[in-house]
């Protein structure tokens, strides 16, 4: 899965990454290192501009709140359970079908995180009782440190007890999707702990190649075998994971200090 990740990377320089063609400055976010469920969060798409002459597709940085919320939900408050769709039934489930054949974007990332816990560590005895250690966060991303283009899909929802003039009556919700994490060999492994991403957690963002982000993107792909083709997992070998500070546990805990590669796991610590 992909319950939390960081975002660095400043507009222009996502403009730049990702041929973005238009944003609003006033809606830019400041850089988050611990993005977590029903943030607001930057996302890249093709769509045409409201009230334009052309309806021509153009590739924007939009900020969605990351939790989709189901166009014909009846509320929001299953969108912390909707930040993640599955590759493999991404255009089955109801939620998630519709956004996928008509709404899909690009979530930019840093990287993600994923938390671990030894074997030898999941029981620890102190003062005659067992207490369960915490788990390690790793810190997971391109091996190059080019930005981690997560493929996502995106939803709007009318919410029908606001007056249509109030600013939020509608909301922008997104998804990242996921596929089964790779079990080769990372391309730079930790010293000590996991040697591949499946050691890590079974799951991870299904990351898109730069190859992949025009179809991706393109509205006017709706073939779903087509689509699906493009969801295979990238090449192996092009990431990296290393230990960070338990405090990215903490959601409250924000700054480019979550990022800082330890030489080793942090000593056990204790709930």
């Amino acid at each position: 899965m992909c319950g939390r990740y960081a975002a660095s990377r400043a507009p222009e320089e996502l403009a730049r990454i990702f041929g973005i063609e238009r944003w609003e400055p006033e809606e830019a976010l400041a850089p988050d290192y611990n993005v977590a469920p029903t943030k607001e969060v930057h996302v890249v798409l093709d769509r045409p501009v409201k009230d334009a002459p052309s309806r021509r597709p153009v590739r924007q940085l939009r900020v969605l709140r990351w939790g989709l919320v189901p166009s014909w939900a009846s509320g929001p408050e299953g969108a912390a359970r909707m930040i993640n769709a599955r590759a493999e039934t991404v255009a089955e489930k109801p939620s998630f079908r519709r956004p996928f054949a008509q709404r899909r974007c690009i979530i930019p990332a840093d990287g993600y995180f994923e938390w671990v816990t030894a074997h030898d560590e999941r029981q620890l005895e102190v003062e005659g009782k067992k207490k369960r250690a915490r788990k390690q966060p790793y810190f997971v991303l391109p091996a190059d440190g080019t930005a981690f283009a997560m493929a996502g899909i995106y939803e709007f929802w009318r919410d029908r007890t606001l007056p249509d003039e109030h600013p939020n009556a509608w909301w922008a919700t997104c998804s990242v999707i996921t596929t089964e994490a790779e079990t080769g060999p990372l391309a730079v492994a930790p010293d000590e702990g996991p040697r591949s991403l499946a050691d890590i957690h079974p799951r991870m963002p299904l990351m898109l190649t730069p190859d992949k982000w025009d179809p991706w993107l393109d509205p006017a792909r709706s073939d779903v075998d087509e689509l699906q083709a493009l969801l295979a997992p990238p090449p192996g070998g092009l990431m990296r994971a290393y230990p960070v500070p338990t405090a990215v546990s903490n959601v409250r805990n924000n700054g480019p200090e979550l990022l800082t590669e330890l030489a080793a796991p942090e000593e056990a610590t204790l709930f």
